[in-house]
């Protein structure tokens, strides 16, 4: 019975920039559940790339060219999906970008690109990707938020602002579509030990310092971590979870304000 919950054979899901990283984590761990693997990116190399690697994995995955930023293309692109895998059933609104830019130094429109392809783009995506899951009686929507959804750090502005917007939207959606069975929440990755972190997690980095000492897990997370909280939040275990962000992040949240040294029992 436990096994079923989480089985999503026949489903469809779609990895918005599942590509890499968290991404593809996610879309591993969904479709070693059964799930029907839709991955989507700009650049057809990554997604070459990331074909033969979900296919180590055993997952065959179907791989597309579409803007998540451009609606005629998010059109286009769902529309390729449904017509030859099926509608979607599971979205994960994965696609994002960061500039760690100071705020007085940075151009709004690289402020607004941040904006789009973080905030908008989900809402974009959703609103395709909705009508089918209504007609088919429910659906899955995950939406990528952060830590930075709920504080801000420096030169981090644009990405802070989008993902506090998207929890709220992540909110609203919920508000608007519970009705409809569809369960709409929020990932809120901690510090992960990905690619792009690599430089950063060395021994003797202040950054990584900061993370060991103020995780009470005492380590960065794995994007298997993210992925095993999404196969949850896209499975039957969550039909009643709604219009939540479940923060993977080892602690550090509840945490944040701890400093090795200063807090310790005496």
């Amino acid at each position: 019975m436990i096994e079923q919950l989480f089985d999503l054979n026949g489903r469809v899901a779609l990895v918005t920039g599942g590509t890499h990283g968290i991404g593809m984590a996610i879309g591993t761990a969904l479709g070693k559940a059964g799930a029907k693997i839709c991955v989507n990116d700009l650049d057809e190399a990554k997604l070459d790339s990331a074909g033969k690697q979900y296919a180590v994995n055993g997952i065959d995955a179907y791989t597309l060219v579409f803007d998540v930023t451009d609606e005629a293309d998010v059109d286009a692109g769902l529309s390729r999906i449904e017509k030859e895998v099926g509608p979607v059933d599971i979205l994960v609104n994965n696609a994002g970008i960061i500039k760690r830019i100071p705020i007085l130094d940075m151009p709004v429109a690289e402020y607004r690109q941040v904006i789009d392809v973080d905030l908008v783009a989900p809402f974009i995506v959703s609103r395709r990707a909705v009508p089918g899951m209504i007609e088919k009686g429910g659906g899955k929507i995950i939406n990528m938020c952060s830590m930075m959804s709920v504080y801000g750090r420096n030169s981090v502005s644009a990405y802070a602002s989008a993902k506090g917007g998207l929890k709220l939207l992540t909110a609203n959606m919920c508000c608007e579509w519970a009705r409809h069975n569809i369960q709409v929440n929020g990932l809120g990755p901690g510090y992960i030990a990905t690619a792009q972190t690599a430089p950063i997690r060395e021994g003797g980095h202040p950054f990584n310092d900061l993370v060991m000492t103020r995780t009470p897990a005492g380590r960065w997370g794995e994007p298997e971590d993210v992925g095993n909280a999404a196969l949850f939040l896209a499975s039957g275990a969550s039909n009643f979870v709604n219009g939540h962000v479940l923060y993977v992040d080892g602690g550090i949240l509840a945490n944040f304000g701890y400093v090795k040294g200063e807090n310790d029992p005496v």
